[in-house]
């Protein structure tokens, strides 16, 4: 069984948000603030039992800031359910809340009580609703032609067939939740229902097996008490205590490991570890992100006991920005065990590293609309972009060009020169900063922007792009660089151009394009850092001249570019960018259509 769908309205940060999921494993990534969090606590409040319904009653600021509260309002969090059927535990758990072949649903409402809403059909209701007024309520099924997303305050819910479910009856459907930061150590350590208590009570061990381990202890407090120093601390003890209670409230003391029973026994466990340097050492020992690893290994060794049992009618994992503990390999790891698992995952992240591991099918992407508002969508499902766009962004999403997904407006370029160097340039010329400004420049490596500008629509990222390209128009004085038998494709990038999409090319190649009157001194300081005398002391005498710099001396600047690299060539340029004097024309537009 697993979660296909969620549709929260008016909770929090979130006005409306409509999410599809198409796999076990699920990452929910976006810039800070869009409501990654609040959307794990809008699943919690419907599903899961374990937490305080404190929760679940909401106070003012729980209510989305652009709802009139003194108006009759509804606060709705749905989930609906899918690949359950053949599973007696998981259809016995929905059963009632089924609205279709292998779909279910479940959706809490906050709204005025019943007979708030009766008194304000009738005319009269109170002159100011407050919180008071209000009730939360859990439902599921009814018709399925009615969706979550049409069922509005005033709307009954036996006028479409919904009944009342019940929090006990989802106990069998485990929702765990790991905040970003917390107390993992603590997490680890014996509590009265810790998770290795859960683990080893799910695991049956027969009461054969139970009696030798209550007779060990037995056998070693036997041990203890016969040391005639420990004998004699205990006695010390007792006859203390005895002094100071007096004979109506005494209590017989002795020192021993713990009380010969097996719960005792399990509640004292603890875990130890052990690595080429150090034996059976406890996990307090251990760096944050390892015990974050050990704990959902022995979480996800909890869920297979319990399914194996047959306590299961499920699992949900809700794991907050598991980045907040584990270097990159680590995430890694985790992301590619989560994704082997049989049970269903959802993360929220700000990683790059971890987005770069997960396929594009799995992303869920909140971001910020023009009014400030969080949307959300599913790129994979309404970015239009086909099954080989889809293939080719998974391979070009890696961990340096994945933070177009959290940027609130991106520049992209074609390849290192530009991604080094027009951030340093713009920044120089107009006085701009992009990080400041939210625009962050995405190297593509290539002159494929189809599927990225794709993804930038209503759809998927409704936030500007710019794409920054070379036109390549051949100088006619390049004779170094000879013809190709298989020239590369040419695209049509002005296709591309929508809403949320601009093209800005230059008229030949980056390194030409900056090549022009204000720049030539900048360059020279370059070509003197690069090497390459005979090019510096064209652009000193192009300096002397004065004008604008030829397509001989534009093209003698690419060569140099390509020769000594072109990563190297920006490396130098930015370096010595306090000498630069303008910027391209085709760039300053790109950079104020960012910033418009």
């Amino acid at each position: 069984m697993r979660v296909s769908r969620v549709v929260v309205k008016n909770y929090r940060s979130l006005k409306f948000v409509d999410f599809s999921f198409s796999e076990l494993s699920t990452t929910i990534i976006g810039e800070n603030n869009t409501g990654k969090s609040n959307l794990l606590l809008a699943l919690r409040i419907c599903l899961d039992v374990q937490l305080s319904s404190a929760f679940r009653f909401l106070q003012k600021e729980d209510i989305h800031c652009q709802v009139d509260q003194s108006e009759p309002f509804q606060v709705i969090i749905g989930v609906e359910f899918s690949s359950f059927e053949g599973n007696e535990n998981e259809e016995a758990l929905l059963h009632g809340t089924q609205i279709g072949d292998n779909r279910a649903r479940i959706f809490y409402r906050f709204r005025p009580k019943r007979a708030v809403r009766e008194a304000i059909v009738r005319g009269e209701g109170p002159a100011e609703l407050t919180p008071e007024h209000y009730s939360w309520e859990l439902f599921g099924g009814g018709n399925p032609e009615v969706d979550l997303t049409a069922i509005e305050w005033n709307l009954d819910n036996e006028e479409f067939g919904a009944s009342v479910v019940s929090l006990q009856y989802l106990q069998s459907y485990l929702v765990v939740f790991l905040p970003a930061l917390r107390d993992v150590e603590s997490d680890l350590q014996q509590s009265r229902r810790s998770l290795l208590t859960r683990l080893i009570e799910a695991t049956g061990i027969a009461p054969t097996e139970q009696q030798s381990l209550i007779n060990a202890i037995m056998a070693a407090n036997d041990q203890i008490a016969a040391s005639p120093t420990i004998d004699g601390i205990g006695t010390a003890i007792d006859a203390a205590l005895k002094q100071i209670t007096g004979p109506a409230f005494e209590l017989d003391v002795e020192l021993g490991l713990t009380a010969p029973t097996f719960q005792s026994i399990i509640r004292n466990l603890i875990v130890l570890l052990s690595n080429d340097l150090v034996s059976k050492y406890e996990p307090r020992r251990n760096g944050l992100g390892m015990n974050n690893i050990l704990y959902i290994a022995m979480l996800v060794e909890y869920f297979r006991k319990r399914s194996a049992i047959g306590r299961s009618a499920g699992e949900l994992i809700l794991i907050e920005e598991p980045e907040a503990h584990l270097h990159p390999q680590l995430q890694s790891t985790l992301l590619e065990g989560l994704r082997e698992l049989p049970f269903q995952s959802i993360l929220t992240t700000h990683s790059t590293q971890v987005t770069a591991k997960v396929p594009l099918s799995s992303y869920v992407i909140l971001t910020k609309s023009t009014d400030g508002t969080p949307i959300g969508a599913v790129p994979a499902l309404t970015s239009g972009l086909s099954k080989t766009e889809q293939e080719d962004l998974n391979r070009y999403l890696d961990a340096t060009k994945s933070n177009l997904l959290f940027a609130r407006r991106v520049l992209l370029v074609e390849g290192a020169a530009e991604l080094i160097l027009l951030s340093p340039l713009v920044k120089q010329i107009m006085g701009v900063d992009l990080e400041r400004e939210g625009i962050s420049v995405v190297a593509i490596h290539g002159t494929h922007f189809t599927p990225y500008a794709k993804l930038f629509s209503h759809g998927a990222l409704p936030k500007k792009c710019a794409i920054v390209a070379d036109a390549d128009q051949n100088l006619n004085v390049d004779a170094s660089i000879p013809a190709t038998d298989d020239p590369p494709p040419t695209h049509n990038l002005y296709a591309l151009v929508g809403p949320f999409v601009q093209v800005h090319l230059g008229k030949t190649t980056f390194e030409c394009e900056i090549t022009i009157e204000k720049n030539v001194e900048w360059l020279s300081k370059v070509a003197d850092e690069l090497g390459a005398p005979r090019l510096k002391s064209d652009l000193d005498l192009c300096g002397i001249i004065g004008g604008e710099p030829d397509n001989i001396l534009k093209a003698k600047v690419l060569r140099t570019a390509k020769r000594f690299g072109k990563a190297r060539f920006a490396q130098v340029a930015a370096r010595h960018v306090g000498y630069a004097g303008d910027l391209p024309e085709y760039i300053r537009a790109a950079v104020d259509w960012l910033r418009a």
